[in-house]
């Protein structure tokens, strides 16, 4: 079967946000950010015998099946690579929990059993590793929600410091008139474990988090906007993303009518996968499953995926044989929520 993620899939649902019509509804967005499945050392002995992945607004799960095809165990170091992030930008991202560290809300099985990975985060800029001054100072890596306080409470000095190495620059100022910080480097994080394979045995490893969902209170697709001159180059943009054919804007059509305003109080909402996270296993994914749910008759979806075919109202299915991904997964969903 093909390999390549090259054909439209559409049917009623609705969801996600945008790129340069995002930047102009600053207060009424936010974007995805792309996470993915694992990786792990490279191995010609373990191959990918099935993966199973469903994907919602709400939770995406992804069960793989492996099987060393060698006569001695295989120990090898499994990640999940959480997306980087940039300080600067931070507060533009769609980040689905409060916790600085397991920020997707990150947990994983082996056979059916939970298990637990090492989550290592570490600050760079530039190139320079700077978790290490940041730690020594008191500085939180990710300062999300309450954190992003303390980077305003912080003592001058440290402050200075920090104003000093690069590492911080001021955003405006609170309520009270007192200065407000961005730190300026970006966060990288990955959960990593030791998973041993043994000799011709299937292995189960199982995923599941929250997405980053994108999201804007109104969508450029919409036949009041799409139609200006002036988002040629955004709606074209959307088109070759995610496969928009023109059975999808016959649909958005009803649901939001040709007003320049959004009298459908339609909203947007975006989910983006990393398919191609470092395949070192041995051969193609035998059997592979993606199942994509929309949650909501009433709502679009569109992406790029071969093959679809509907498994309920609200969720489309695709299956390959021997499936090697060659491009990542992005899903624009638009309706009501």
């Amino acid at each position: 079967m093909a390999s390549r993620l090259t054909e439209l899939f559409v049917a009623s649902a609705f969801f996600l946000c945008a790129g340069a019509f995002a930047a102009t509804q600053a207060n009424d967005s936010a974007a995805e950010l792309s996470v993915g499945g694992l990786t792990f050392t490279r191995s010609a002995d373990v191959s990918m015998e099935s993966e199973d992945l469903m994907i919602s607004p709400d939770l995406v799960t992804v069960r793989y099946t492996f099987r060393n095809n060698s006569a001695a165990p295989v120990n090898l170091t499994v990640a999940f690579p959480l997306p980087d992030i940039e300080l600067a930008d931070a507060e533009n991202y769609a980040i689905p929990t409060n916790d600085p560290i397991n920020f997707v809300g990150f947990e994983t099985k082996v056979d059916s059993k939970p298990v637990k990975l090492n989550i290592y985060q570490r600050a760079v800029l530039g190139t320079k590793d700077v978790s290490a001054m940041l730690r020594g100072l008191g500085v939180p890596l990710l300062p999300l929600g309450t954190q992003q306080v303390r980077l305003t409470e912080l003592p001058q000095t440290v402050r200075d410091r920090l104003v000093e190495e690069g590492l911080l620059a001021q955003s405006g100022t609170n309520e009270q008139g007192r200065p407000l910080y961005d730190g300026t480097w970006t966060v990288k994080t990955s959960a990593v474990r030791q998973q041993t394979f043994a000799p011709n045995r299937l292995v189960t490893v199982e995923h599941r988090y929250r997405p980053s969902v994108g999201l804007s209170q109104d969508t450029v697709l919409r036949k009041g906007l799409r139609q200006n001159k002036g988002m040629e180059k955004e709606v074209e943009r959307y088109r070759n993303e995610y496969c928009i054919q023109p059975t999808f804007f016959t649909a958005l059509d009803k649901l939001a009518g040709g007003a320049e305003a959004n009298t459908g109080k339609l909203q947007e909402k975006r989910i983006a996968y990393r398919l191609r996270t470092g395949a070192n296993w041995a051969g193609p994914i035998k059997d592979f499953r993606l199942v994509v749910d929309r949650q909501r008759a009433d709502r679009l979806v569109s992406f790029c995926a071969p093959s679809m075919k509907p498994i309920s109202p609200t969720a489309m299915e695709m299956t390959a044989k021997d499936f090697t991904p060659d491009k990542d997964l992005k899903i624009l969903i638009i309706g009501r929520f």
